[in-house]
């Protein structure tokens, strides 16, 4: 999997502004913040042979730090394209790099904080149900705790995208 800097991709789209470049974070985390190139296409909705992209030209791919855009460089290779580049540190190091981005006016929590909120606050609910209720609710919070390793083995997390399907990060 080839993977660049955001200088790297900031100087291939001086020289080639028409590059394409797709940001697969949720539609709210695109439009708070995104590279003026970029295109919008969450992951989750991500089908690259309905992208009537050209198979042998570099696709850029971006997230916010670069794990989503990993997963998404795989998808393009899986359907044949044979130069999809991941952008590393994403939208994060982009910013961090002073580069040029489109600011909107939406303020969104991340996906990630997204994800460390609800894991958080339902591993606290199994806790009390399990003192106050009933102890095998005490099973909520381990379920949750082995889903959280499992995410931090596998890279892939279930939760993150279900709440990548609600309706405040469409």
């Amino acid at each position: 999997m080839k993977s660049i800097l955001p200088a790297e991709l900031q100087n291939i789209l001086t020289t080639q502004p028409s590059a394409t470049v797709i940001d697969v974070r949720t539609p709210v985390e695109f439009a708070e913040v995104h590279v003026p190139q970029a295109r919008s296409v969450s992951l989750d909705e991500l089908k690259p042979s309905l992208l009537q992209l050209p198979k042998d030209q570099p696709v850029y791919l971006l997230c916010r730090s670069g794990q989503r855009a990993t997963k998404a460089a795989e998808k393009f290779a899986k359907e044949g394209f044979t130069q999809p580049v991941v952008v590393a540190g994403g939208t994060l190091a982009w910013i961090d790099a002073n580069l040029p981005v489109t600011r909107g006016t939406t303020k969104v929590i991340s996906l990630e904080r997204q994800v460390r909120i609800a894991a958080g606050a339902i591993v606290f609910a199994g806790v009390l149900l399990a003192r106050f209720v009933n102890p095998n609710f005490i099973w909520l919070s381990g379920f949750v705790g082995a889903g959280l390793v499992f995410a931090g083995i596998t890279d892939f997390c279930g939760m993150g995208l279900l709440l990548a399907k609600l309706p405040w990060n469409k």
